[in-house]
């Protein structure tokens, strides 16, 4: 079973997306303002594949969990530049994205997400993952606005499930453990 959040702790999810990178810096700040730990929570989901489609046009699922943690490695980077940072927990877990990020918040402070506008729509209707964390979650959910733009994909040193290898640039680790 995956370590979950305990104590003094804030959760985000982190998805790439802005609105996550937003997440990820506001939550960092609150944690601070706390002295409470962030743990940085990216969830990745097989897809679904027809059955007549090649096997090479499907990942395996240690293919897609490397893909996972160097997405969360490379916002860590992002956020919080090259070096490791004791206060920051990084956690790459296989299942759907509000279903992990509920279990993974379950004894902390609170719940970070990022929030895109969605085209059409109210600024303010959230999408599918933060209306089942808002409903499921047992500590208060906190979402933070971003805009429509992704961050570019990742371009972070390859994994081999556990621990992120060392950028070349910069010499430095993020080490993301992989729950499930």
């Amino acid at each position: 079973m995956a370590e979950r959040a305990v104590g003094n702790s804030v959760v985000v999810g982190v998805d790439g997306s802005e609105a996550s990178v937003a997440a990820l810096r506001w939550a960092a700040r609150q944690a601070r303002a706390l002295h409470a730990t962030v743990v940085a929570v990216h969830a990745w989901q097989r897809p679904g594949f027809a059955p007549y489609a090649p096997a090479t046009a499907r990942p395996t699922a240690a293919e897609q969990r490397d893909g996972a943690a160097r997405l969360l490695t490379a916002t860590l980077r992002e956020v919080f530049g090259p070096q490791d940072d004791d206060a920051v927990r990084a956690v790459v877990a296989e299942g759907a994205p509000a279903r992990v990020l509920v279990q993974q918040a379950q004894g902390a402070v609170l719940l970070a997400l990022g929030r895109t506008p969605h085209r059409g729509h109210d600024e303010h209707t959230a999408g599918a993952v933060v209306r089942a964390c808002l409903e499921q979650a047992t500590v208060p959910v906190v979402t933070v606005p971003g805009n429509r733009r992704s961050v570019p994909a990742p371009a972070a040193a390859g994994t081999t499930g556990h621990t992120v290898a060392p950028a070349s640039r910069h010499g430095a680790r993020w080490t993301c453990t992989v729950a499930g």
